[in-house]
């Protein structure tokens, strides 16, 4: 339990040192403990049951709505503190972010962020158009004790330019104008590298954000220490490097580009032919595939990549990477990993409950998604720092490294021992043998 204690005491530096804003680092304190332990979903009734029933603060409705709607809490320094406290983030001197965009969907009227997005995931029973919000996510790729994990760094809400042009939305007095999801990328990731200096980023992500709508604000803003990895579209085209040894004395510029080669479609057959065996470590387990990979130019990218086929069975893919130093192992495994930033999505929507929340209020909505968010974040934190690997509570044949509710059963188990003690004044109720710990066993 002093790996929470740890973690969250420490955050009260960030909070103003006045009467209220202690009291509101002790509410947020035990809110971010009642969003850990898996008692209930994180809806905003629910987590204020948690606080007077188990944790036994004295807080009245009132006043708890009202700090889970402040525009006061310093969230940005919130997030900073996380970050630096990440162990080791970098894999192979790189810092791996998975970058996507996800809609939460939503039933009730007049909810901040919510309009109708189209979802390309939708069922044939699902409505194609659902209400909704569009939530621009990046997160830290990192294997903690063998398994790939995706941490939430940092988020966007994005909206439609439409939507704007019709009506006018603010938060709080300030009206929100039109930013693509680029523009919000390239926020992001570029306040990243900045807390995280002197070493090189591989932008993780997937077919619709690797082109250059991404590479070229993200390197006009860091230079060559970024670079992309993504899936590539069976139709781009391919060009061979141009010939150096062409007569360039003519009139106009120098080729960029030289021979077109052809679709990626079209080089399968080829790849296949010449593709080598290469063992990897995919979704959990040793794997071996059969993969070719060649340099070539690209320009929807502008620049020359590694372009590699993965070939499995009888499917096949293709990967594209601007970093020319990674290996074709490498990208295939770090490719793989960017499938936990979907799973990330399920954990913090599902698991940890932010889909179940219907506050409307534009600062509720987003307090509520940096709960969940930096929740998740600390979670993971807390498994990079246990002592061993938790134990998978359903493992098959087929499935045995731990899952995200398992580390959750970990913390909650670990309060049951222990007790919750972050150092900062609280209710009357005792830390042992009291309702919390026998709940908290239940729930382990």
């Amino acid at each position: 339990m002093f790996i929470l204690r740890d973690l969250i005491k420490p955050l009260q530096s960030v909070f103003p040192d006045t009467d209220n804003g202690r009291e509101r680092f002790v509410w947020f304190a035990y809110t971010m403990v009642a969003i850990l332990v898996p008692v209930t979903s994180a809806r905003s009734s629910n987590l204020l049951r948690a606080l007077q029933s188990l944790f036994g603060l004295s807080i009245s409705q009132r006043r708890f709505y009202t700090f889970m709607a402040s525009p006061k809490m310093p969230w940005q320094r919130i997030w900073h503190y996380l970050w630096d406290r990440i162990p080791q983030p970098f894999t192979e001197n790189r810092l791996l972010l998975a970058l996507d965009d996800s809609i939460n969907p939503k039933t009730g009227k007049k909810i901040f962020a919510c309009q109708h997005f189209f979802d390309h995931a939708a069922k044939d029973n699902q409505a194609r158009y659902p209400w909704s919000q569009n939530i621009v996510t990046v997160g830290l790729l990192k294997s903690i004790r063998g398994r790939w994990c995706c941490l939430p760094l940092s988020f966007r809400f994005y909206f439609l330019k439409k939507t704007l042009a019709q009506a006018t939305v603010c938060m709080g007095s300030k009206e929100i104008a039109f930013r693509s999801k680029f523009d919000q990328a390239v926020e992001m990731i570029t306040e990243l590298a900045q807390a995280f200096t002197q070493h090189p980023i591989l932008v993780v992500t997937d077919s619709w954000f690797g082109n250059n709508g991404l590479l070229k604000p993200l390197s006009g803003a860091l230079g060559d220490r970024v670079h992309l990895l993504a899936r590539l579209r069976c139709n781009a085209a391919l060009y061979a490097q141009p010939d150096p040894r062409q007569d360039n004395n003519g009139p106009g510029r120098p080729r960029k580009y030289g021979t077109r080669l052809g679709q990626v479609s079209e080089w399968v057959e080829h790849a296949r032919q010449h593709a080598r065996l290469c063992k990897v470590t995919l979704y959990g387990k040793p794997r071996e595939l059969m993969a070719y990979d060649r340099i070539v130019m690209l320009k929807s990218l502008r620049r020359q990549v590694r372009v590699v086929w993965v070939f499995r069975n009888t499917q096949w893919i293709a990967l594209v990477t601007t970093d020319l130093a990674l290996s074709v192992e490498q990208i295939i495994e770090y490719y793989g990993a960017r499938w936990k930033i979907e799973a990330g999505f399920k954990e913090i929507k599902q698991e940890i409950g932010s889909a179940k929340s219907q506050t409307r209020d534009p600062y509720a909505v987003t307090n509520h998604l940096h709960f969940c968010m930096a929740a998740t974040t600390l979670t993971w934190i807390f498994a990079d720092r246990m002592d061993h690997t938790p134990a998978r509570r359903y493992a098959t044949n087929t499935r045995t490294e731990y899952a995200f509710a398992d580390v959750r059963r970990s913390i909650a188990d670990t309060i049951a021992k222990q007790g919750f003690d972050i150092g900062c004044p609280k209710a009357t109720k005792p830390e042992r043998k009291s309702l919390l710990s026998t709940f908290m066993r239940l729930v382990a």
